[in-house]
């Protein structure tokens, strides 16, 4: 008996061979699924049955979210009612490995009848689904990962990354872009990446600043009132300087014994690291992990604006 390991390897192997099969595929009429997609006024109604509608539930949600309207319709269920949902200019994609289902067998003559361009994805380009449809995608597999060859797991695959394929070259033909994106994802971590900004985050904290002419004293009381670990060294039209850490503090102690004449401009970092308040939040990150730093000074037209802290961002689930 093959052991735990073996077998989950063995899955991979032939699932991937699935995905790497897929390459004869894309062919004359994978370019005209593409185009009749991108052409045509209405939505993609995507249907199928059993593990294939999970697939097409799939594939609905990724043109959805990536710029192609689409909407999902159940096999068994549009010749109950749910055909009402097909519009005159929506093009049908039907999803299936064998392509003979009874469901399906009743569902394409109704879809044939509408004069709605027909796409099937299908395994078996032989079957009933095939002969009747106006695109066919082929999705067929040498072999199913299942151990007796019959539940539909690689199958499943190929379909989903057929699904993908065509999801991504409608965002190409649609220009589609990372602001588009957002759009469509405003919530969660991804949604935050593609529209959070400095200027949302820093606001809420503290500002320490102080002039390059102020004492040690008032330098570490504006730190310690402010809490944030840093002040910014600015001139009298708030342009910054500078900034100053406590790291900066501990060396300027132990490198300095006559602490009574040294000023905040004596012991400022000149030129830091800075963004502006109009940056996304998540070009902050990078520039705090590039430069293995906490804070950074954030500025508007040379302007001191305030500090944003890596705190910030591991709060809003940015990292």
């Amino acid at each position: 008996m093959a052991s735990i390991k073996e077998v989950a390897l063995k899955t991979i192997d032939l699932e991937a061979r699935a995905i790497a099969g897929l390459a004869p595929f894309i062919n004359d009429d994978f370019e005209k699924a593409v185009n009749a997609i991108f052409s045509g006024k209405g939505r993609v109604v995507v249907s199928g049955i059993g593990k294939s509608a999970i697939i097409a539930h799939k594939i609905v949600a990724t043109f959805n979210s990536t710029g192609t309207p689409s909407i999902f319709m159940h096999a068994a269920d549009a010749i109950h009612g749910d055909l009402g949902m097909v519009q005159q200019d929506d093009v049908v994609m039907v999803i299936s490995k064998s392509g003979e289902s009874p469901e399906i067998k009743v569902l394409i003559p109704l879809l044939r009848n509408f004069g709605n361009t027909l796409i099937a994805m299908v395994g078996n380009t032989d079957s009933y689904l095939a002969r009747n449809a106006s695109i066919v995608l082929n999705t067929s597999v040498e072999q199913e990962a299942c151990p007796n060859n019959l539940a539909p797991t690689s199958s499943t695959t190929a379909q989903l990354v057929m699904g993908d394929a065509l999801a991504i070259c409608l965002m190409e033909l649609n220009g589609f872009q990372s602001g588009d994106f957002a759009k469509f994802h405003p919530g969660g971590s991804l949604g935050k990446k593609l529209y959070l900004r400095v200027s949302d985050l820093y606001a809420d904290n503290e500002k320490p600043q102080v002039l390059a002419s102020q004492t040690l004293k008032e330098v570490i009381v504006e730190m310690t009132a402010k809490r944030l670990g840093i002040t910014a060294v600015v001139d009298k039209d708030n342009r910054l300087l500078g900034i100053i850490t406590d790291g900066d503090l501990r060396r300027m102690l132990e490198k300095n014994s006559d602490i009574e004449k040294v000023k905040a401009g004596d012991i400022m970092t000149p030129d830091p690291k800075t963004i502006g308040s109009e940056e996304l939040a998540i070009s902050a990150l990078d520039v705090l992990r590039k430069n293995e730093i906490s804070q950074l000074a954030v500025t508007q037209e040379g302007k001191y604006k305030g500090i944003i802290h890596l705190h910030d961002l591991i709060r809003e689930g940015l990292i």
